[in-house]
Protein backbone atom coordinates (compact mmCIF):
# COMPACT_ATOMS: atom_id res chain seq x y z
CA UNK A 1 0.00 0.00 0.00
CA UNK A 2 1.51 3.69 -0.89
CA UNK A 3 1.25 6.22 1.42
CA UNK A 4 0.50 9.61 0.10
CA UNK A 5 3.50 12.26 0.91
CA UNK A 6 1.41 13.82 3.81
CA UNK A 7 0.89 10.47 5.36
CA UNK A 8 4.62 9.71 4.79
CA UNK A 9 5.56 13.34 6.31
CA UNK A 10 3.23 12.52 9.86
CA UNK A 11 4.77 9.00 10.31
CA UNK A 12 8.22 9.50 10.09
CA UNK A 13 7.20 12.93 12.39
CA UNK A 14 5.85 10.31 14.36
CA UNK A 15 8.89 7.48 14.72
CA UNK A 16 11.14 10.87 15.15
CA UNK A 17 9.24 11.52 18.66
CA UNK A 18 9.28 8.46 19.96
CA UNK A 19 13.30 8.58 19.13
CA UNK A 20 13.75 11.40 21.02
CA UNK A 21 11.36 10.17 23.81
CA UNK A 22 13.28 7.44 24.09
CA UNK A 23 16.40 9.20 23.78
CA UNK A 24 15.05 11.37 26.51
CA UNK A 25 13.88 8.22 28.96
CA UNK A 26 17.60 6.90 28.85
CA UNK A 27 18.49 9.98 31.54
CA UNK A 28 15.43 8.75 33.72
CA UNK A 29 14.58 10.47 36.69
CA UNK A 30 17.23 11.95 39.17
CA UNK A 31 19.05 9.34 41.49
CA UNK A 32 17.94 9.65 45.34
CA UNK A 33 19.43 8.26 48.29
CA UNK A 34 16.99 6.86 50.62
CA UNK A 35 20.05 5.59 52.83
CA UNK A 36 21.05 8.15 55.10
CA UNK A 37 22.39 5.78 57.74
CA UNK A 38 23.54 2.53 59.06
CA UNK A 39 22.61 -0.13 61.49
CA UNK A 40 25.61 -0.90 63.63
CA UNK A 41 27.43 -4.24 63.07
CA UNK A 42 28.83 -6.54 65.92
CA UNK A 43 32.44 -7.81 66.66
CA UNK A 44 32.92 -10.93 64.75
CA UNK A 45 29.26 -11.67 63.91
CA UNK A 46 27.82 -11.64 60.52
CA UNK A 47 26.36 -7.85 59.03
CA UNK A 48 24.18 -7.86 55.64
CA UNK A 49 22.56 -4.30 55.00
CA UNK A 50 21.07 -3.13 51.24
CA UNK A 51 21.86 0.23 50.47
CA UNK A 52 18.97 1.85 48.63
CA UNK A 53 18.37 4.73 46.14
CA UNK A 54 16.00 5.63 43.98
CA UNK A 55 15.80 6.87 40.45
CA UNK A 56 18.28 6.84 37.86
CA UNK A 57 18.90 3.97 34.81
CA UNK A 58 18.82 0.62 36.31
CA UNK A 59 21.07 -1.51 36.71
CA UNK A 60 22.41 1.00 39.39
CA UNK A 61 26.20 0.38 40.33
CA UNK A 62 27.70 0.88 44.08
CA UNK A 63 31.26 1.44 44.82
CA UNK A 64 33.28 2.91 47.47
CA UNK A 65 35.07 6.33 46.55
CA UNK A 66 36.83 7.62 49.77
CA UNK A 67 37.66 5.76 53.10
CA UNK A 68 36.90 2.21 53.72
CA UNK A 69 34.31 0.06 55.85
CA UNK A 70 35.31 -2.13 58.87
CA UNK A 71 37.93 -4.64 58.34
CA UNK A 72 36.05 -7.96 56.94
CA UNK A 73 32.97 -5.93 55.06
CA UNK A 74 32.77 -5.38 51.70
CA UNK A 75 30.76 -2.97 49.34
CA UNK A 76 28.98 -5.15 46.44
CA UNK A 77 28.79 -3.81 43.31
CA UNK A 78 24.73 -3.73 43.75
CA UNK A 79 24.84 -2.17 47.57
CA UNK A 80 25.12 -4.67 49.77
CA UNK A 81 27.12 -4.05 52.62
CA UNK A 82 28.38 -7.92 53.67
CA UNK A 83 30.51 -10.03 56.09
CA UNK A 84 31.91 -10.03 59.14
CA UNK A 85 34.13 -7.40 60.79
CA UNK A 86 37.13 -7.89 62.90
CA UNK A 87 37.86 -4.98 64.50
CA UNK A 88 35.45 -2.69 66.74
CA UNK A 89 35.57 1.11 65.88
CA UNK A 90 33.59 3.89 64.27
CA UNK A 91 34.63 3.79 60.35
CA UNK A 92 33.56 6.61 57.82
CA UNK A 93 33.52 6.26 54.30
CA UNK A 94 32.16 7.82 51.07
CA UNK A 95 29.98 5.16 48.71
CA UNK A 96 29.26 7.06 45.20
CA UNK A 97 26.24 5.20 42.86
CA UNK A 98 25.92 5.48 39.48
CA UNK A 99 23.50 4.84 36.95
CA UNK A 100 23.75 2.92 33.47
CA UNK A 101 22.22 6.30 31.69
CA UNK A 102 24.50 9.08 30.30
CA UNK A 103 25.57 8.04 33.47
CA UNK A 104 24.56 10.28 36.56
CA UNK A 105 26.41 9.64 39.94
CA UNK A 106 25.49 10.54 43.77
CA UNK A 107 27.97 10.23 46.64
CA UNK A 108 26.97 9.78 50.22
CA UNK A 109 29.05 9.52 53.46
CA UNK A 110 28.40 6.67 56.08
CA UNK A 111 29.44 5.55 59.30
CA UNK A 112 29.39 2.13 60.54
CA UNK A 113 29.82 1.69 64.03
CA UNK A 114 31.22 -2.03 65.21
CA UNK A 115 30.93 -2.52 68.94
CA UNK A 116 31.29 -6.29 70.95
CA UNK A 117 27.65 -7.25 71.72
CA UNK A 118 28.84 -8.86 75.09
CA UNK A 119 31.38 -6.50 76.87
CA UNK A 120 33.16 -7.87 80.17
CA UNK A 121 35.78 -5.15 81.27
CA UNK A 122 37.23 -4.72 85.29
CA UNK A 123 35.76 -2.38 87.29
CA UNK A 124 38.06 -3.50 90.33
CA UNK A 125 41.16 -5.43 89.61
CA UNK A 126 41.55 -8.61 91.77
CA UNK A 127 43.11 -8.05 94.97
CA UNK A 128 43.79 -10.78 97.97
CA UNK A 129 43.33 -9.99 101.21
CA UNK A 130 44.82 -12.84 103.60
CA UNK A 131 43.30 -15.80 101.97
CA UNK A 132 40.47 -14.00 100.23
CA UNK A 133 40.14 -12.64 97.21
CA UNK A 134 37.71 -10.26 95.88
CA UNK A 135 37.04 -8.46 92.49
CA UNK A 136 34.36 -6.14 90.20
CA UNK A 137 33.45 -6.70 86.64
CA UNK A 138 30.86 -3.87 84.23
CA UNK A 139 29.19 -5.90 81.67
CA UNK A 140 27.61 -4.27 78.73
CA UNK A 141 24.65 -5.23 76.49
CA UNK A 142 24.94 -3.28 73.26
CA UNK A 143 22.35 -5.23 71.21
CA UNK A 144 18.72 -4.51 71.13
CA UNK A 145 18.06 -7.90 72.64
CA UNK A 146 17.90 -8.91 75.97
CA UNK A 147 20.55 -11.67 77.16
CA UNK A 148 19.72 -14.83 79.39
CA UNK A 149 22.97 -13.86 81.01
CA UNK A 150 25.86 -16.30 82.69
CA UNK A 151 28.81 -15.50 84.40
CA UNK A 152 31.30 -17.49 86.32
CA UNK A 153 34.59 -16.38 87.78
CA UNK A 154 37.28 -19.30 88.19
CA UNK A 155 40.12 -19.42 89.69
CA UNK A 156 42.46 -22.04 89.02
CA UNK A 157 45.69 -23.61 90.89
CA UNK A 158 48.94 -24.76 89.92
CA UNK A 159 47.33 -28.25 89.65
CA UNK A 160 44.45 -26.89 87.10
CA UNK A 161 41.87 -27.16 90.18
CA UNK A 162 39.30 -24.43 89.61
CA UNK A 163 37.72 -22.95 92.07
CA UNK A 164 34.14 -20.84 91.37
CA UNK A 165 34.42 -17.08 93.12
CA UNK A 166 31.39 -15.65 91.50
CA UNK A 167 28.92 -16.95 89.45
CA UNK A 168 25.35 -14.93 88.43
CA UNK A 169 22.55 -16.07 86.07
CA UNK A 170 19.89 -13.55 85.21
CA UNK A 171 18.32 -11.09 82.69
CA UNK A 172 21.33 -8.48 81.20
CA UNK A 173 18.47 -6.07 79.21
CA UNK A 174 19.06 -4.77 75.98
CA UNK A 175 21.48 -1.54 75.83
CA UNK A 176 22.64 -1.81 79.46
CA UNK A 177 26.01 -0.21 79.94
CA UNK A 178 28.47 -1.16 82.46
CA UNK A 179 26.81 -2.79 85.23
CA UNK A 180 28.99 -3.52 87.94
CA UNK A 181 28.93 -7.60 89.18
CA UNK A 182 31.27 -7.77 92.51
CA UNK A 183 32.66 -10.74 93.90
CA UNK A 184 34.93 -12.73 96.24
CA UNK A 185 35.76 -15.97 97.53
CA UNK A 186 37.89 -17.73 100.34
CA UNK A 187 40.89 -19.75 98.46
CA UNK A 188 43.36 -22.41 99.73
CA UNK A 189 47.07 -21.53 100.02
CA UNK A 190 48.80 -21.35 96.27
CA UNK A 191 48.90 -19.57 93.08
CA UNK A 192 45.66 -18.84 91.24
CA UNK A 193 45.00 -17.96 87.65
CA UNK A 194 41.91 -15.93 87.82
CA UNK A 195 39.38 -15.69 84.66
CA UNK A 196 36.00 -14.56 84.18
CA UNK A 197 33.60 -15.98 81.45
CA UNK A 198 30.20 -14.62 80.58
CA UNK A 199 27.46 -15.88 78.03
CA UNK A 200 24.94 -14.45 76.62
CA UNK A 201 21.52 -16.26 75.10
CA UNK A 202 18.90 -15.14 72.53
CA UNK A 203 16.86 -18.06 72.15
CA UNK A 204 14.59 -15.95 69.81
CA UNK A 205 17.53 -15.59 67.30
CA UNK A 206 19.25 -18.46 68.47
CA UNK A 207 22.09 -16.38 69.13
CA UNK A 208 25.50 -17.12 71.70
CA UNK A 209 27.65 -14.33 72.60
CA UNK A 210 30.15 -14.91 75.03
CA UNK A 211 33.32 -12.63 76.44
CA UNK A 212 36.23 -13.91 78.29
CA UNK A 213 38.37 -11.30 80.85
CA UNK A 214 41.61 -12.70 82.47
CA UNK A 215 44.31 -11.42 84.92
CA UNK A 216 47.80 -11.85 83.50
CA UNK A 217 48.90 -11.08 87.44
CA UNK A 218 48.77 -14.90 89.44
CA UNK A 219 47.07 -14.35 92.72
CA UNK A 220 49.24 -15.53 95.52
CA UNK A 221 47.22 -16.92 98.92
CA UNK A 222 49.87 -17.53 101.71
CA UNK A 223 49.61 -20.51 104.43
CA UNK A 224 47.94 -18.71 107.65
CA UNK A 225 50.93 -18.33 110.41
Amino acid sequence: MKLKITELALLIFILLGISVAQQAGATGEPISLQTTSLPKGFLRQQYHFKLEAQGGIAPLNWEVTAGSPPPGIDLSNDGVLTGVPTEADSFHFVVTVTDSGKPTQLKRELTLDVVAPLLVQWSKKPQVTGRRVEAAVKVSNQTGQDFDFTIVALAVNEDGRATAVGYQHFTLQKNTDEFEIPFGENLAPGAYDLHVDAVGEVAATNSIYRSRLGDADKLQIQQAP
